[in-house]
């Protein structure tokens, strides 16, 4: 790509092309604006201080197009293509020079050189598996852990506002000894609750909180506090749903409601399709609308199918076997939408209290999908039978499943099992 001897700073800055499907015209990307449309720059427009410049290391550039690609309105109505800050303007014009004279197949393969978002959520789940250790971590070298949050997350540590952490009683190496730190600058919310002083109350008045770092509409770095709530009141409405009895089992239990509820937009009115999850830590109730919903095709090295997909992103609790960990591991979880975390959460093995939780029937089992009748004999404690199984050798089997509503999983035994 011609003489790199001067680009290594330039190099580290990527940013995206735009194709628009419903023209065929390739942008670059500017921003996206209030009501999710994508504004670009075309090709002829070389202002290279008009278009989006990104961080290209992984971390930084998978979280940068996860919230990009939700703030879209019709992400579908779009493919994007990450290049380098100083040849994008080239590769844009290349790239439009290109379609102009392809055909549909042609254009088909263009798919395998465009972002991914379901390749990018796999990316940050695995991230995120990978984080759980770093907190238990002792920070020795502070000098070394400052270039380290500034070279991979999200936001800076220079970009903080440190008054104001002042103000609340925080500061760089408090947070750093709780292990706060890094998950803000990834632009999570803080793991734990961490107590601040209460600027609206008398001083020296002191509340727990979970905190998140966020871009206000100035684009300044803003530290927003989630404050520990009082109870939740199932009695009351959440944007007009009214909470079930299981729903509150469910959310009070695992965090997520576990089906998918009409909500009503507080601006338009509008009845939205979204799932629902608590932060057990606050006490706040979160949704998320199902447009916003991307499951992977594949989780920790297991393929899932359409049925599995599905069962996931309408809020089910979906159990699967022989996930690879980062250490080469075989383990098995219960995996879960949570509309708060907008990503899949792992429930591993943990004994779960009945008489405050009740699990969802999977749909799907071993990628066949269940008829009615067999989820409510599930859903009553009773075994029934299936068929119609396929091996990993492509051998079809059957047998006799249960439901252990402790682990929320359905198991499998070739004998029907005795009554008791």
């Amino acid at each position: 790509m011609g003489n790199t001897g001067n680009q290594t700073q330039v190099s580290e800055i990527s940013t995206l092309l735009v194709l628009r499907h419903s023209n065929n015209s390739i942008g670059v990307v500017k921003s996206v604006s209030a009501n999710g449309e994508v504004v670009d720059v075309t090709p002829e427009n070389k202002n290279s201080d008009a278009v989006m410049r990104i961080d290209a290391s992984e971390h930084s550039f998978a979280e940068f197009y996860a919230d990009f690609y939700r703030r879209l309105k019709d992400p579908q109505d779009y493919s994007f293509f990450k290049v380098r800050e100083f040849e994008a303007y080239e590769a844009a014009a290349g790239l439009q020079s290109y379609l102009s004279g392809t055909s549909a197949a042609e254009k088909e393969d263009l798919r395998q050189y465009e972002v991914s978002i379901d390749a990018v959520e796999s990316f940050r789940n695995q991230m995120s598996l990978q984080s759980d250790g770093i907190a238990e971590k002792n920070i020795d070298d502070k000098k070394s852990s400052f270039v380290k949050y500034n070279a991979n997350y999200r936001f800076q540590v220079e970009d903080v506002n440190w008054d104001a952490m002042s103000e609340m009683g925080l500061d760089m190496e408090i947070l750093e000894e709780l292990g706060a730190l890094e998950p803000l600058l990834r632009g999570y919310k803080t793991p734990m609750l961490v107590t601040v002083r209460d600027g609206d109350c008398e001083e020296g008045k002191c509340v727990d909180a979970r905190l998140q770092l966020r871009l206000d509409n100035n684009g300044e770095v803003v530290v927003h506090v989630h404050r520990v709530q009082k109870k939740v009141d199932f009695r009351k409405k959440f944007l007009g749903h009214k909470f079930s009895k299981e729903d509150r089992r469910n959310l009070l239990n695992s965090g997520n409601m576990g089906r998918v509820a009409d909500l009503v937009d507080s601006v338009t009115g509008e009845m939205v399709p979204s799932l629902v999850s608590l932060d057990k830590l606050t006490n706040e109730l979160f949704s998320l609308r199902m447009e916003f919903i991307r499951i992977p095709d594949v989780i920790c090295g297991v393929s899932l199918s359409a049925e599995q997909r599905e069962a996931l992103r309408s809020g089910q609790p979906l159990f699967v076997e022989n996930m690879v960990s980062r250490l080469n591991r075989l383990f098995n979880a219960t995996l879960q939408f949570n509309a708060e975390k907008q990503w899949l959460e792992f429930f591993f093995n943990q004994k779960l209290r009945e008489d405050r939780f009740e699990w969802c029937v999977p749909a799907t089992f071993r990628g066949a999908t269940l008829r009615r009748w067999q989820i409510e004999k599930l859903k009553a404690g009773e075994t029934t039978y299936i068929r119609g199984l396929t091996s990993k050798k492509a051998k079809i089997y059957q047998g006799y499943i249960s439901f252990d509503k402790k682990l929320g999983r359905i198991d499998f035994s070739f004998k029907k099992p005795r009554k008791r």
